[in-house]
């Protein structure tokens, strides 16, 4: 088993140690599995809006969008990581590829049913495929290289699935939102049409293009993975031949890293929190300002931008000061700009939500980074643990949805990605790291 690194380690530690592999090429291409699920991730936020008005939903009813899919993540990561264990991660990346595709090509029938639950189903498939791609791509970007330097590594990786995301919602805005936004009055003389039906169906069918060609591309891309060569990524030298010379681990053995089980609590908190923020900023948008849905989504666009810079900008920093330090204060920071949102709804409640997408940018791949460090063989099924914990986001916006539907008032509904930010925060200054052997 590879020595445990400290994530406090001294700036002479891992200076000169290399970031990357020597097999740029598989590197590159693995990254960008980042960019490409990066691509559907935030179209849920989209979703939430575009469902809630064709589906005449309640609030609450709209968070099953982040609930469907989330949930996904948590059934799979177990299986991915089983899988992973006697196949080897290409298998599992190219798994995780076509349940994720196939899903997207769902929406289809999915909009001619004209029903919710079928969407339901969808973004549940989308959630599975995710599911195994994360368990499959994120520890192999943590051991694809020298084991002190596995944040800055994953977090460089993650820096490209915000433009992914960016790239998305761009083309959700664009092509799910309609842009049209009728009045009461509006509405109560198509009903008596008899036109009101027709349009919310043809909102509805808005989604099917955009989700078609996301999925073909997926599709395209899993073919292309399947002809690669990958290479043996293995903690321990030694390693027998039951997958083909891969880690294989143990579930028993992972009871004795506490590093671990911290790690996976902070990441239920964090993808909470995220999840309840990002996809509830067009409706808390729509309550408190006078924008429109498009404008709105243009909100939502600029989130990912500050993520994805936050992401560039904190990588290199982490050669200086340790991962743990800079997650806890951002997190204090994030607690804070939700104070506002909170506190002071309306446009400078929106500034801080987009702001505090530049702290959160650092929080899945740090802790994931830091939750595998020092488990060697047991990497593979440690990370779906950490993968399973992203159920905070199908967990956290119902929450966020009750609060709203009793008290009326999105800002209060807040409170719940800031009691999220709090727990990476606590997570980040005193959860124990593993000891150098």
């Amino acid at each position: 088993m590879q020595a445990a690194v400290p994530s406090t380690q001294s700036k002479s530690d891992t200076r000169n140690i290399p970031v990357f592999p020597e097999q740029i090429a598989l590197f590159v291409l693995v990254t960008v599995l980042f960019f490409l699920w990066g691509m559907s991730n935030n179209l849920t936020d989209i979703l939430v809006q575009q469902f809630r008005k064709s589906f005449e939903l309640s609030p609450f009813s709209a968070q099953l969008v982040s609930t469907a899919n989330f949930t996904g993540y948590f059934v799979m990561a177990i299986p991915a990581a089983l899988i992973m264990r006697h196949w080897g991660y290409k298998t599992g990346m190219v798994m995780g590829l076509v349940l994720f595709g196939s899903g997207m090509v769902l929406f289809w029938p999915a909009a001619v049913s004209g029903q919710y639950i079928p969407f339901l189903i969808a973004l549940f498939a989308v959630g599975c495929g995710a599911s195994v791609l994360e368990t499959a791509a994120n520890p192999f970007m943590a051991q694809f290289g020298p084991p002190q330097t596995s944040e800055r590594r994953l977090n460089f990786a993650q820096s490209f699935n915000p433009p992914g995301t960016i790239l998305g919602v761009i083309i959700g805005g664009q092509f799910i939102f309609s842009g049209v936004e009728l009045t009461s009055a509006q509405v109560a003389k198509m009903k008596a049409a008899g036109t009101y039906a027709s349009y919310l169906h043809s909102e509805i069918m808005r989604v099917v293009p955009t989700y078609l060609a996301l999925g073909s591309a997926v599709l395209l891309f899993a073919l292309l993975l399947s002809r690669m060569k990958f290479p043996v990524v293995s903690s321990d030298p030694n390693a027998g031949p039951g997958s083909g010379g891969e880690d294989t681990g143990s579930f028993a053995e992972l009871i004795h890293y506490p590093q671990l089980w911290f790690a996976v609590v902070a990441n239920v908190f964090n993808i909470g929190a995220q999840i309840c923020m990002w996809s509830n900023l067009i409706p808390y948008m729509k309550q408190y300002t006078p924008v429109t849905e498009r404008s709105a989504a243009h909100y939502l666009t600029a989130t990912l931008i500050v993520m994805s810079i936050g992401r560039f900008a904190t990588t290199p920093l982490m050669k200086y000061v340790a991962a743990n330090r800079i997650l806890g204060l951002y997190a204090l920071i994030n607690v804070a700009l939700m104070g506002l949102a909170v506190t002071r709804p309306g446009m400078l409640g929106a500034y801080a939500i987009v702001a505090a997408s530049f702290f959160l940018s650092i929080m899945f791949p740090t802790i994931f980074a830091l939750g595998l460090k020092g488990l060697g063989p047991n990497t593979k099924l440690a990370g779906s643990l950490l993968v399973m914990a992203i159920v905070g986001g199908a967990i956290f916006p119902l929450f966020l949805g009750a609060i709203a539907r009793q008290t009326g008032s999105l800002a209060l509904g807040y409170l719940v990605p800031l009691t999220g930010f709090a727990g990476v925060s606590l997570y980040g200054f005193f959860a124990p790291r593993p000891k150098e052997t």
